[in-house]
């Protein structure tokens, strides 16, 4: 199916992702690994949550630990909307498309609509959120890869297709993407709101799972930082990808797991998708480069492991292909 075309005129406006709750087991074992190691800042914690920001963030929480009976699994996804008009306008949207709403209670966090989307992923949109000083300049506090803000998400999919229709129906642009040749179905595509190459990426794979979220990083050197750090801190384990260059957005990365299997990526170098009117960078599925620029192929893991969603149930893709060329 062709890539469709971006609705620049969506029935309400999504500025960008904002944050993730993941369940975890061991709240002080998982608070070591982002603060000590990936460099996130606390902003707040109790019994049951801690929560977290990025460097440049001014926002209360880029991303919850939530202690859970459910360790390694995803509670929700967050966006942030232009303005509170947006959530009324959000509500009727999903209602019309048959997706279950409610309003929920999320501390620091105004009015917030919970939903979810075509295949169950579940989603949260808010305007407002408590404001915290900037810390950008406050280098004591830096430490780790120094992350500065949340880049995006990476979601398997069982049908790309259907999720880049549903996402770009609601203003998702899609910047770059593969396809299988045979059945001219996507195999993945990567989706922006905030001018970057991706806010939202799909991967063809049994889904919906978390395939990864990333953070953005000052430099290259940052990452290779973190592998030292890790290397010697007890993390060499965790160290599932990279360092490299991907073909698809340029971006320097490195995939890491945290103490309860969630994929991170640490990200910096891709480039701008401000203007509305850029067309798709197709990609060749056969062409290794695509995945990392200087050739090399991911790991097993990359293609399997993933974070389920809390009660989502899973189906499996039915476009199948070699390792050696999926994305």
């Amino acid at each position: 199916m062709p890539v469709p075309a971006p609705n620049l005129y969506p029935d309400f406006n999504t500025i960008r992702l904002s944050h993730v709750c993941l369940n975890v087991k061991d709240l002080a074992v998982s608070k070591a690994f982002y603060t000590d190691t990936l460099g996130l800042q606390v902003t707040d914690e109790n019994a049951g949550h801690v929560y977290l920001r990025a460097m440049e963030e001014r926002g209360h929480h880029c991303m919850i630990l939530q202690k859970s009976d459910q360790p390694g699994t995803v509670e929700v996804m967050g966006f942030k909307t232009f303005d509170e008009d947006d959530l009324d306008k959000a509500e009727a949207y999903f209602r019309a498309k048959g997706r279950p709403t409610s309003w929920v209670d999320r501390p620091y966090q105004g009015r917030t609509l919970l939903t979810s989307d075509n295949m169950g992923i579940p989603l949260e949109f808010y305007h407002k959120m408590d404001r915290l000083a900037p810390i950008h300049q406050k280098y004591a506090l830096y430490r780790g890869v120094k992350p500065l803000r949340i880049d995006h998400f990476n979601c398997f999919s069982h049908d790309v297709d259907a999720s880049v229709a549903f996402y770009s129906d609601f203003g998702f642009r899609v910047t770059e993407y593969t396809e299988d040749e045979d059945s001219k179905r996507l195999w993945a595509a990567w989706m922006h709101r905030k001018g970057g190459v991706h806010d939202m990426a799909f991967t063809n794979g049994t889904g919906p799972r978390m395939h990864h979220v990333a953070f953005w990083v000052p430099t290259p050197m940052n990452i290779i930082d973190l592998l030292d750090l890790m290397a010697t801190t007890g993390y060499v384990d965790n160290i599932e990808r990279g360092p490299g260059r991907h073909g698809i957005s340029n971006a320097f990365f490195l995939y890491v797991l945290d103490p309860d299997g969630h994929r991170i990526e640490i990200y910096c170098s891709d480039y701008q998708t401000v203007d509305p009117d850029l067309e798709p960078i197709k990609w060749d599925l056969q062409d290794p480069q695509r995945q990392t620029l200087w050739g090399a192929a991911a790991p097993e893991s990359w293609f399997k492991h993933g974070s389920r969603f809390v009660d989502v149930d899973t189906q499996d893709s039915d476009i199948q292909a070699s390792p050696i060329i999926a994305p």
